[in-house]
């Protein structure tokens, strides 16, 4: 069974940094295109960035571009999610997922439903 696995959440200040790693296992990590999403408290989860496996193109949503970095390893199977200077509305549950179709249109990229497999998600908190 594909699974995905995040770690590195925790609490930090704003103006802070944290890096999420999402581990993948049980599949051909290299071809699939991986994604993060995070859902706030009584709000829907939304795009925070991708990154595509033909040749690492990036993508990010307005709202953490400059700030945020999305990479990958393919030889560790994992994808990471490099986050400086957090705000308060950073505060989430951040989830890993990824996806077998290779088609990097930026209204199939952001959205929920191109997605096949996801991770538990990793709560990220950070204080004003």
């Amino acid at each position: 069974q594909v699974q995905l696995v995040e770690s590195g959440g925790g609490l930090v200040q704003a103006g802070g940094s944290l890096r999420l790693t999402c581990t993948a296992s049980r599949l051909t990590f290299r071809y699939w295109n991986m994604g993060w999403f995070r859902q706030a408290p009584g709000k829907e989860r939304e795009f925070v960035a991708a990154i595509r496996w033909t040749d690492s193109t990036t993508d990010y949503a307005d709202s953490v571009k400059g700030r945020f970095t999305i990479s990958r390893d393919n030889a560790k199977n994992t994808v990471s999610l490099q986050m400086n200077v957090l705000k308060p509305e950073d505060t989430a549950v951040y989830y890993c997922s990824a996806s077998v179709r290779d088609d990097w249109r930026r209204g199939v990229v952001v959205v929920q439903e191109s997605y096949d497999v996801w991770g538990q998600g990793t709560q990220v908190t950070v204080s004003s």
